[in-house]
């Protein structure tokens, strides 16, 4: 039956899309512990440059075929996006704790669903703006039982604003990652984004670099690894749905981010944290439902 599978196939990139964030939160905190020894910008370079060496050789041999010169322009727009969102967010990291970085970097998918009617043309479901808003205040009661807890320090301050910063991109980003989806295999998607994201970082190497202590090279390894995988599978999902229903599941990764916060770094989880994380999934579940199809009249005999 057609419709059913066309659901099989919605909840399908559905499922893609939380493994594929499930994945990307492994790779923060991975950076978050690499960031934290060698530094936001080197452990990004060195990321970077791991993962080109192991998707660049996967997707020539694949493909051996050069993509056009407007895909060309697309794959560099986002790796440049994508790069400077990345080694802010990293820099954020490094000054607040995983769940809450994440969960501040959530006013991106509400911007994102806007971007997406602007940029690409789809309409926004009314059930896909109340999803990313319950979601939104699953993230406002968060930070709401943070407020009042902590001094609020330099540090601290400057984590913010890098995150802000983060965040707009990765409103952009997301965007960006649908277009890739639509003209694009997974593999050559991940290969411009890692050689993009590396020309960029390596540039202002002489300067910036600084090499890594070798215990830190498992973490860098680590993240390079799920970082193509996240990249690949969120890819396969965005070629098979619109932007608006993916980008709220986007908050899941806050959910993500507190198991691996807790596993990694021992960061608690706080009433304040669980109530927020429900609304979240509500939200998650309320964005990503396929619409439902009216069946078509029978003309009268």
């Amino acid at each position: 039956m057609p419709r059913a599978a066309d659901q099989n196939h919605h909840w399908m990139a559905v499922l893609a899309a939380v493994a594929g964030i499930g994945i990307f939160s492994l790779m923060d905190a991975y950076m978050k512990s690499a960031s934290l020894v060698a530094g936001a910008y080197s452990a990004m370079l060195m990321r970077s440059l791991i993962a080109l060496a192991v998707i660049g050789p996967i997707w020539w041999l694949g493909s051996r075929r050069w993509p056009t010169l407007k895909v060309v322009r697309l794959h560099v727009r986002r790796g440049i996006v994508g790069g400077l969102m990345a080694l802010s967010f990293f820099y954020a990291l490094v000054r607040l704790p995983l769940a809450e970085a994440i969960a501040i970097s959530f006013i991106a998918p509400l911007v994102a669903l806007y971007l997406a009617a602007i940029l690409l043309g789809e309409k926004v479901q009314p059930k896909a703006i109340f999803g990313a808003v319950l979601s939104l205040a699953g993230v406002a009661i968060i930070i709401a039982g943070r407020v009042g807890r902590e001094r609020m320090t330099e540090s601290a301050i400057l984590g913010l604003a890098a995150l802000i910063f983060s965040a707009l991109l990765y409103a952009w980003n997301l965007v960006l990652q649908r277009e890739q989806a639509l003209v694009a295999k997974p593999a050559e998607v991940a290969a411009f984004h890692s050689a993009t994201v590396s020309i960029m970082l390596i540039i202002p190497a002489p300067l910036f670099f600084a090499l890594p202590a070798m215990p830190v090279w498992g973490d860098i390894t680590a993240a390079a690894l799920l970082g193509l995988a996240g990249a690949m599978i969120l890819s396969w999902a965005y070629a098979r749905a619109e932007a608006q229903v993916l980008v709220p599941i986007e908050y899941s990764a806050f959910l993500w981010a507190v198991l691996f916060g807790w596993m990694f770094f021992r960061e608690p989880v706080t009433g304040p944290t669980a109530a927020g994380a429900l609304c979240i999934v509500i939200g998650c579940w309320a964005a990503s439902r396929p619409q439902r199809q009216e069946p078509p009249e029978i003309a009268a005999v």
